[in-house]
């Protein structure tokens, strides 16, 4: 990102972008800013394609094309696919190298290989950005500087427990800033209690419920909260998912535990919140390796059995929860 800022800070753009990365929030927010930055607001040397199917030809005809009464065109393209390879990706990295120097062509893409030679070529001749999940410190940096602009302050404790419970989504954590400073108003200091008011839990934090129940035996617990997030519309493989990452990591956890590791170095080495980090502390010291081994080939054999079409995906779930497989 280094490269980006710099890049926009400076107004040298490079011929071509690549925005890719599970972080929705940052690709939109350097989307934005690389506009702004190349355009000034002009839109008559703007051009923009969304999806596939885009026209390579008039893509490349655009890009030949000098701006008018300006220094710089830009062509904007998301989520083309272009990066998947195929013909069309092939030509746009033949065409990479020759990209004039009156235009700057940024992609925005949600799938990427880097085995393509369109990625190749991005990285040789432009910046391929890929903009990440954020790690905890970075996020808490981020946010308690959003709060100080709208002069609000919260300790690290209590800014711990809010990453836990909304997530690491930056957008969502935007959203959920902004709902605190609104309850906060008159006050400058954020507490535990204004979190547990308005900021509305994550499903990560649901899971971590379902798997306290599911292994203490408290079956009809943790079918309540299945209910409650097929409920808020979260598709049972994706539950599934979160399930056996959660115990994937309580075993990450239990490893690192028994080298005598302590939370502050766990949570920095799996790159978690050290308050959820001293969740999974509390789950790993329940089980024996063994236990949390059978758990995690459990979640394997479920969704295999999905995939295969031997089970429902929402009966391999019930299945997970109840033990009964």
């Amino acid at each position: 990102m280094q490269t980006l800022n710099q890049d926009i800070k400076n107004r040298t753009f490079k011929p071509v972008y690549l925005l890719y990365g599970e972080e929705a929030y940052l690709k939109h927010n350097y989307k934005s800013r690389l506009r702004e930055a190349v355009t000034s607001g002009d839109t008559m040397n703007y051009n923009y394609y969304e999806g596939k199917g885009a026209d390579v030809n008039k893509i490349i005809g655009l890009s030949d094309t000098m701006p008018f009464f300006a220094d710089k065109r830009l062509i904007l393209l998301e989520d083309t696919g272009f990066f998947k390879g195929g013909a069309a990706g092939e030509e746009l990295a033949a065409y990479a190298e020759r990209i004039p120097e009156s235009t700057c062509i940024v992609f925005v893409e949600s799938e990427v290989d880097k085995r393509s030679k369109l990625y190749k070529a991005v990285k040789k001749y432009g910046y391929p950005a890929e903009l990440s999940r954020q790690a905890p410190g970075q996020l808490s940096r981020w946010a308690a500087g959003l709060l100080s602009k709208n002069g609000r302050k919260i300790t690290g404790r209590t800014m711990e427990y809010f990453l836990s419970r909304v997530g690491d989504d930056m957008e969502n954590i935007s959203s959920e800033l902004e709902k605190l400073t609104c309850y906060t108003l008159g006050r400058d200091v954020i507490t535990k209690e204004d979190v547990d008011a308005v900021c509305v839990p994550q499903v990560t934090n649901k899971i971590f419920d379902m798997i306290t129940a599911i292994t203490s035996q408290n079956t009809r617990g943790a079918m309540d909260l299945y209910e409650d997030l097929l409920t808020l519309k979260e598709p049972p493989m994706r539950i599934l998912f979160l399930i056996a990452r959660q115990f994937n990591q309580i075993l990450q956890v239990k490893e690192l535990m028994g080298t005598g590791m302590e939370k502050g170095a766990i949570a920095s080495k799996l790159k978690l919140q050290p308050f959820v980090t001293g969740k999974l502390m509390l789950q790993a010291r329940i089980f024996s390796r063994e236990q949390i081994l059978s758990y995690v080939k459990f979640c394997v054999d479920m969704e295999e059995h999905v995939k295969t079409g031997r089970l429902p995906d929402r009966m391999a779930v019930e299945l997970l929860i109840t033990n009964q497989y």
